[in-house]
Protein backbone atom coordinates (compact mmCIF):
# COMPACT_ATOMS: atom_id res chain seq x y z
CA UNK A 1 0.00 0.00 0.00
CA UNK A 2 1.40 3.36 -1.05
CA UNK A 3 2.00 5.75 1.82
CA UNK A 4 3.49 9.26 1.68
CA UNK A 5 4.24 11.34 4.77
CA UNK A 6 5.43 14.94 4.62
CA UNK A 7 7.32 16.71 7.39
CA UNK A 8 9.50 19.75 7.96
CA UNK A 9 6.97 22.54 7.64
CA UNK A 10 7.21 25.38 10.14
CA UNK A 11 6.76 29.08 10.78
CA UNK A 12 9.75 31.00 9.42
CA UNK A 13 10.65 34.62 8.82
CA UNK A 14 10.97 36.07 5.33
CA UNK A 15 14.32 35.09 3.85
CA UNK A 16 14.43 31.93 5.90
CA UNK A 17 14.86 28.31 4.81
CA UNK A 18 13.31 24.93 5.47
CA UNK A 19 13.93 21.38 4.34
CA UNK A 20 10.74 19.48 3.64
CA UNK A 21 10.75 15.68 3.59
CA UNK A 22 8.47 13.18 1.90
CA UNK A 23 8.87 9.67 3.32
CA UNK A 24 7.58 7.02 0.94
CA UNK A 25 6.60 3.41 1.54
CA UNK A 26 4.80 0.66 -0.33
CA UNK A 27 6.75 1.07 -3.56
CA UNK A 28 10.32 1.48 -4.76
CA UNK A 29 11.07 5.18 -4.94
CA UNK A 30 13.64 4.82 -7.71
CA UNK A 31 10.99 3.53 -10.13
CA UNK A 32 8.59 6.44 -9.83
CA UNK A 33 8.39 10.21 -9.76
CA UNK A 34 7.54 12.32 -6.77
CA UNK A 35 6.11 15.79 -7.03
CA UNK A 36 5.77 18.61 -4.54
CA UNK A 37 2.63 20.73 -4.65
CA UNK A 38 1.31 23.57 -2.58
CA UNK A 39 -2.01 25.20 -1.92
CA UNK A 40 -2.45 28.57 -0.31
CA UNK A 41 -5.80 29.64 1.15
CA UNK A 42 -8.17 30.63 -1.62
CA UNK A 43 -5.77 29.54 -4.35
CA UNK A 44 -5.54 26.54 -6.64
CA UNK A 45 -3.20 23.63 -6.08
CA UNK A 46 0.15 24.45 -7.70
CA UNK A 47 2.83 22.07 -8.92
CA UNK A 48 6.10 23.34 -7.41
CA UNK A 49 8.69 20.72 -8.29
CA UNK A 50 9.11 17.07 -9.19
CA UNK A 51 11.81 14.48 -9.66
CA UNK A 52 11.69 11.27 -11.67
CA UNK A 53 13.32 7.92 -10.99
CA UNK A 54 15.99 8.97 -13.51
CA UNK A 55 16.59 12.20 -11.56
CA UNK A 56 14.91 14.43 -14.13
CA UNK A 57 13.74 17.56 -12.37
CA UNK A 58 11.11 20.25 -12.82
CA UNK A 59 10.64 23.58 -11.06
CA UNK A 60 7.84 26.09 -11.37
CA UNK A 61 9.04 29.52 -12.49
CA UNK A 62 7.99 30.98 -9.15
CA UNK A 63 10.51 28.84 -7.25
CA UNK A 64 13.42 28.43 -9.67
CA UNK A 65 16.70 29.31 -8.01
CA UNK A 66 15.18 29.10 -4.52
CA UNK A 67 13.88 25.53 -4.22
CA UNK A 68 15.92 22.35 -4.73
CA UNK A 69 14.49 18.85 -4.97
CA UNK A 70 16.52 15.73 -4.21
CA UNK A 71 15.93 12.06 -3.62
CA UNK A 72 17.56 9.49 -1.35
CA UNK A 73 16.33 6.17 -2.70
CA UNK A 74 18.02 4.18 0.08
CA UNK A 75 16.00 6.15 2.64
CA UNK A 76 12.87 6.18 0.46
CA UNK A 77 12.69 9.93 0.98
CA UNK A 78 12.40 12.94 -1.31
CA UNK A 79 13.46 16.34 -0.01
CA UNK A 80 12.54 19.87 -0.97
CA UNK A 81 15.02 22.49 0.20
CA UNK A 82 13.22 25.83 0.23
CA UNK A 83 15.35 28.94 0.55
CA UNK A 84 14.81 32.71 0.55
CA UNK A 85 11.18 32.24 1.52
CA UNK A 86 8.62 34.99 1.06
CA UNK A 87 5.05 35.40 2.23
CA UNK A 88 3.97 34.18 -1.21
CA UNK A 89 5.37 30.75 -0.29
CA UNK A 90 2.96 30.35 2.62
CA UNK A 91 0.89 27.26 1.87
CA UNK A 92 0.20 23.64 2.70
CA UNK A 93 2.83 21.58 0.91
CA UNK A 94 2.01 18.10 -0.36
CA UNK A 95 4.04 15.37 -2.01
CA UNK A 96 2.47 13.02 -4.52
CA UNK A 97 3.36 9.91 -6.50
CA UNK A 98 3.27 9.67 -10.28
CA UNK A 99 4.86 7.54 -12.96
CA UNK A 100 7.40 10.07 -14.19
CA UNK A 101 7.86 13.73 -13.26
CA UNK A 102 4.70 15.70 -13.75
CA UNK A 103 3.64 18.99 -12.16
CA UNK A 104 -0.02 18.36 -12.97
CA UNK A 105 -2.18 17.46 -9.96
CA UNK A 106 -4.38 15.31 -12.22
CA UNK A 107 -1.39 13.07 -13.06
CA UNK A 108 -0.75 12.07 -9.46
CA UNK A 109 -1.77 8.63 -8.20
CA UNK A 110 -1.38 9.09 -4.46
CA UNK A 111 -0.99 12.00 -2.05
CA UNK A 112 0.36 12.69 1.39
CA UNK A 113 -1.58 14.70 3.96
CA UNK A 114 0.65 17.77 3.79
CA UNK A 115 2.93 19.92 5.92
CA UNK A 116 2.27 23.61 6.61
CA UNK A 117 4.79 26.29 5.68
CA UNK A 118 4.08 29.76 7.03
CA UNK A 119 6.33 32.70 6.20
CA UNK A 120 5.76 35.67 8.45
CA UNK A 121 7.69 38.21 10.47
Amino acid sequence: QVHLVESGGDLVQPGGSLKLSCAASGFSLGNYGIGWFRQAPGKELEGVSCISGRDEEYYADSVKGRFTISSDNAKQTVYLQVDNLTSEDTAMYYCALNGLCSPKPSDQASWGSGTQVTVSS
